[in-house]
C-alpha cells in the first residue's frame, strides 16, 4: 500500500493487517470473521502486525487502510466455480466478481479498494477467499455449513502461508 506509509523510515518493520471480513448473521457468509477469531485466538503475532474482524465495515475502514502496507483479506467468495470450502487466493482486484455482498447498505471490499485509489492510497496485498455454500438462510443464522467449518484451518494455513512470504512468523 502507498500513501503514509511511503515515508516510513527504513528499518522500520512493515505494518500488516489481516482484515476478516463478514456478517456473522448470515451463515457462511461470516466466515472471515470466523477465521480473523480463530487466528486470534491461537496466534501471538508480532508487533507491527494486527489481526482484525471488521465484520461489515465497509468505508469505514478506509482511514485504517491507510496505516498498513500490505493487507490479508479474508472474505467469504461466490462463483468460483469451485465446491463449497474451497479456499482460493487472489488479488484485491480480482474479488470484485466472486465477494459476496454482506448487506444492502454497505460497502464490498472492492467499493472500499475504488474508493481508497480515488484518494491516492494503493493497496497491497492478498485475498484468502472461500467459497460460500449456504450464505442466505431462511432467518438469522450464526455458525458455519459443515463445509465451510472444515475449510477454516485450510484458510488459517493459507493466511501463515502469505505471512511466511513477507517473513512474517507467528507463535502459536
Amino acid at each position: 500500500m502507498t500513501g503514509d506509509n511511503e515515508d516510513r523510515p527504513e528499518g522500520l518493520p512493515q505494518k500488516i493487517l489481516i482484515l476478516g471480513i463478514g456478517n456473522i448473521l448470515m451463515k457462511d457468509e461470516g466466515v472471515g470473521c470466523r477465521i480473523a477469531e480463530e487466528l486470534q485466538n491461537r496466534y501471538d503475532f508480532p508487533e507491527g502486525v494486527d489481526v482484525v474482524d471488521s465484520g461489515t465495515m465497509g468505508l469505514v475502514l478506509l482511514n485504517m487502510l491507510r496505516e498498513y502496507d500490505f493487507v490479508i483479506v479474508v472474505d467469504a467468495v461466490d462463483g468460483t466455480g469451485y465446491p463449497p470450502g474451497t479456499v482460493v487466493r487472489m488479488s484485491p482486484e480480482d474479488i470484485a466478481p466472486n465477494q459476496v455482498m454482506h448487506s444492502l447498505h454497505d460497502a464490498r471490499f472492492i467499493d472500499v479498494l475504488e474508493a481508497a485509489m480515488l484518494i491516492g492510497i494503493e493497496i497491497e496485498g492478498h485475498v484468502i477467499g472461500v467459497q460460500v455454500e449456504d450464505m442466505n438462510p431462511p432467518e438469522l443464522f450464526i455458525g458455519l455449513s459443515n463445509s465451510l467449518e472444515d475449510a477454516v484451518d485450510t484458510a488459517i494455513d493459507a493466511v501463515l502461508t502469505v505471512l511466511a512470504e513477507r517473513g512474517v512468523e507467528p507463535l502459536a
